[in-house]
């Protein structure tokens, strides 16, 4: 079995189901309570607050835990709009943004809220001119993905960041779920006010995740109860979870300065594969792209034949993201970029992690290839 759809989740490593068991098993105590394992379990969770505060280079009391990127963006984006509403209510995103913070902004719309969606080029990229030209006197919020999660594409978040240096009453939020482990991303240089980020994407368990929150700023909370994470995500908080996507935040960090060069050739050969057969166009960027994302279309082949015919053999990829894959529907991001219908609808993406081999690269190669003249050749 040959899994090339990282982009949706990734395998938790087994060290970091380790730690999830021993936690759950052993430290098992509501970290609220009194009592001697109520405090055993709060030092874990404090532990694991200092550990991926840390990791990511930003204060112990920046770091909000959640259940993963749909809940952060959500609560980045409509915290901030919710909390600043009375200054202004014109928020600025992009084009090509996940769905949780597309459907964010589409809700609050309906709250009244005055929307400016950036445009991309025919690589996905935004032009930092282009949010700087859309900034008005009650403009709020800027928010920006790092990576594209369909086709790889880096977004200039350090220049966007200067840039709204000069606007220090507009906050600016980044989902960073596709980027951490793979490209570095300083918050503090960058000048980054809220940052996503999802464990299931670097090897984590799903139902974790984390916020950076620049310190002194201040959001509303979409979860009301007994005040946690200092106020600002109510909820019992899973403490095994969270000690388990430290754990996983720190190996996937590891294994970066172990492997990123070789993640890159791998990506680069299939690349350079995928180019020498005919009918196949890649989407995704020759330059400032993801180094473990590869978009594609085959002509006249429809995405989700293709992907089941991957998988009869043993090759699991995907079409666009996992949100929207059940949706049959074509890329939005395709379409933003320019790309025909007919191509966006035949969408494929190949999505790595370390764990991935060139032995791995060459056998997709000439699966694709397999594949295609068999697809072929029951279409005629």
């Amino acid at each position: 079995m040959i899994y090339l759809d990282n982009s949706a989740t990734t395998k938790p490593f087994k060290e970091v189901i380790d730690s999830f068991t021993k936690v759950a098993s052993s430290y098992y105590g509501n970290p609220s309570s009194l009592h001697q394992m109520g405090g055993q379990a709060e030092k874990l969770l404090s532990q694991a607050h200092s550990q991926i505060a840390k990791l990511l280079g930003v204060k112990t009391n920046e770091i909000v835990f959640t259940s993963g990127g749909t809940e952060g963006n959500n609560l980045a984006i409509k915290g901030i709009a919710m909390e600043h509403r009375k200054r202004g209510k014109h928020i600025i995103t992009t084009e090509v943004e996940h769905d949780s913070v597309r459907n964010s902004f589409k809700q609050l719309e309906e709250l009244g809220f005055d929307v400016t969606y950036i445009p991309v080029d025919a690589e996905g990229r935004v032009n930092s001119l282009d949010v700087e030209q859309a900034i008005r006197f009650d403009t709020i919020l800027v928010s920006v993905i790092h990576i594209n999660n369909e086709v790889g594409t880096i977004q200039p978040i350090r220049e966007i960041g200067r840039l709204l240096k000069d606007y220090p009453k507009i906050y600016f939020h980044v989902d960073h779920v596709q980027g951490v482990g793979k490209l570095p991303l300083n918050f503090y240089e960058c000048g980054i006010d809220l940052c996503t980020i999802s464990g299931h994407k670097f090897h984590g368990l799903k139902g974790t995740g984390a916020l950076f929150i620049r310190d002194g700023i201040k959001i509303s909370s979409l979860l009301s109860g007994g005040g946690q994470e200092t106020e600002r995500r109510s909820g019992t908080e899973n403490v095994a979870g969270m000690v388990a996507m430290a754990k996983a935040l720190r190996m996937t960090l590891d294994l970066r300065e172990q492997k990123f060069a070789q993640l890159t050739e791998i990506l680069g050969t299939i690349k350079s594969g995928l180019k020498q057969l005919p009918d196949v166009c890649i989407h995704s960027p020759e330059e400032n792209s993801a180094p473990h994302i590869l978009n594609f279309s085959i002509k006249g082949i429809k995405s989700e034949v293709f992907v089941h015919a991957l998988e009869e053999k043993g090759i699991y990829v995907s079409t666009t993201s996992a949100c929207s894959s059940k949706r049959n529907a074509p890329s939005k991001t395709l379409l933003a970029m320019g790309v025909p219908v007919e191509q966006a609808e035949r969408a494929i993406r190949i999505s790595l992690s370390y764990e991935n081999t060139m032995q791995e690269a060459e056998i997709l190669i000439q699966a694709v290839s397999e594949s295609v003249k068999r697809l072929r050749e029951v279409m005629n």
